[in-house]
């Protein structure tokens, strides 16, 4: 953001910022009628820095004190959804240890690092700074203070002449990284806040490691660039740089990301025979409710209690350490994960997080309706907007609320499919408000990945509507290569043949293996 850049730039200050406590322009809504017999399409998309709807459906419950006690006591530590996973026995024990989780299984089929790939994708296209829980907002009167394209608006702020802050002084056209110690950290203020184009890409180490990758990938991609095409005007280096880092990224989210959360055969079916349900005008992109709260924050169930951080950075030995530890609060160097702190051991050794075929690579979670415990008491300077609750998902239920969301049973009606059954979804019934007939669309989407697809990826409803609206962003996006070079493939190298988020890594030179990690 600009400004003075030696003032804090807390994610409040961020908020200020970008306007959000002026409040939104009001718009007209989106209005996207589906049926199963006809593809649904936009009468008035609304405008691209606004949300919008795919379904034109009713809410999924009356709003009142009974449905939002109810939601609160779904999402409440030690509730339904909490995973009660042993945290007394420590952050490395649970890692070794699967019976110390046993209601959160891992999943074989994705490493532990697709969770905070989606995270950043997330905080790439979607930040909703002006709605309030529980407060019925419609979604063309809320702006969304992302770009809605994968364009890494995030990274590059507004660009080198916008921004300066963000770019090494000494080579304009690069970004600025710094160093916590040996190894790569984001670059900080005086008081520790990020200098970063969105700065909840610092609640914690992984997202701030992982968004410090991303530097580092440009700063090769403008020597790539200066060295293989030959280029010396700064515009054109910095241009070239950008749309070497965009596609590649581009590529990592159709062709590895998203078969993992959604499926192979969804992917495939998206590509080939289009989008049925979100169409939006050309020219016309928004992120809909529906993906940004009901099926999109699958990633929450994805989340490990504790990762092993690196291997060699805690005086030698790995650091383990939970994601968030409430107990941590206020210290300079934390034993927990989270972010805006500096230290030598805080960096991110990639082998645990992604396969660089060393044997070094842990699981993700599945994709269920248990969430790991530390998620249910998140620290203050996680939540973007400061405010109660503290559990994570009484934040994502009390959402459903805000955007009168549609139930997942009417969303599946609406898509042609066949919903769940009131029996598959029981353990709704002691809340006494039908949910198990009418369910919150995030908590039905993860049960029926549970339920279809053993929590291993996204069912039909959860699974088309992240396939949809991933897709429709790369294919409406003149910038995408997937708009422009259909047929286009990486050029940079990759290890196995087909361009991963393990070479990525090597080409930003974060490779654990170049490093002694």
């Amino acid at each position: 953001m600009t400004g003075d850049p030696e003032q804090p730039l807390s994610r409040r200050r961020f908020l200020g910022l970008v306007g959000a406590s002026t409040g939104a322009v009001a718009l007209d809504p989106a209005s996207v009628v589906a049926s199963p017999r006809h593809a649904p399409r936009a009468h008035a998309s609304p405008a691209a820095d606004h949300f919008g709807r795919i379904f034109r459906l009713p809410p999924f419950a009356e709003q009142g004190p009974k449905v939002e006690a109810a939601l609160r006591e779904l999402g409440r530590p030690g509730g339904l959804l909490d995973a009660a996973d042993a945290l007394a026995a420590g952050p490395k024990a649970l890692i070794v240890d699967p019976s110390l989780s046993a209601n959160n299984p891992n999943n074989p089929n994705q490493t532990a690092g697709t969770t905070f790939l989606g995270q950043f994708l997330d905080h790439d296209i979607t930040f909703d700074a002006t709605s309030r829980l529980a407060h019925a907002t419609r979604p063309a009167q809320a702006r969304n203070f992302r770009t809605p394209a994968l364009d890494l608006d995030s990274v590059y702020g507004a660009g080198p002449v916008a921004q300066p802050e963000l770019y090494d002084p000494r080579d304009t056209i690069k970004l600025k990284v710094e160093s916590g110690g040996v190894f790569e950290d984001l670059p900080r203020r005086t008081d520790g806040a990020a200098i970063i184009g969105d700065p909840r890409n610092d609640e914690h180490m992984v997202i701030a490691g992982l968004h410090c990758a991303f530097l580092l990938f440009h700063n090769r991609a403008v020597d790539h660039v200066r060295e293989h095409r030959r280029l010396s005007d700064p515009t054109a280096v910095f241009a070239a740089a950008r749309r070497l880092t965009t596609w590649h990224y581009h590529w990592l989210v159709l062709h590895e990301f998203l078969p993992q959360i959604v499926g192979h055969a969804m992917v495939d079916d998206v590509l080939r025979h289009g989008r049925r349900f979100y169409r939006p005008r050309r020219g016309k992109t928004f992120i809909p409710v529906e993906f940004q709260t009901g099926a999109y924050r699958m990633g929450h169930s994805m989340v490990r209690p504790s990762y092993r951080a690196n291997l060699a950075g805690d005086n030698g030995q790995p650091f383990f350490g939970f994601i968030f530890d409430p107990s941590q609060e206020g210290r300079v160097d934390p034993d927990d994960l989270r972010g805006g702190c500096r230290a030598p051991r805080r960096f991110i050794g990639w082998q645990t997080f992604f396969d660089f075929g060393d044997g070094e690579v842990k699981p993700n979670k599945r994709i269920d309706t248990k969430i790991s415990t530390p998620l249910f008491r998140l620290p203050l300077s996680a939540i973007a907007s400061h405010d109660a609750p503290i559990a994570l998902p009484q934040r994502n239920l009390l959402r459903h609320l805000t955007w009168q969301l549609p139930s997942g049973q009417r969303v599946a009606h609406a898509m042609g499919a066949t919903p769940l059954a009131p029996s598959d979804l029981h353990e709704l019934a002691p809340l006494g408000v039908g949910f198990e007939r009418s369910t919150p669309l995030w908590y039905y989407v993860l049960k029926e990945a549970e339920v279809t697809a053993d929590g291993l990826h996204l069912g039909l409803v959860g699974g088309r509507i992240v396939a949809e609206v991933f897709v429709g962003l790369l294919q409406t996006d003149p910038g995408s290569y997937l708009a422009t070079h259909p047929r286009w493939r990486p050029t940079l190298p990759s290890r196995t043949g087909t361009f991963r988020m393990s070479d990525f890594l090597a080409f930003a030179r974060v490779d654990p293996q170049s490093r002694g990690q």
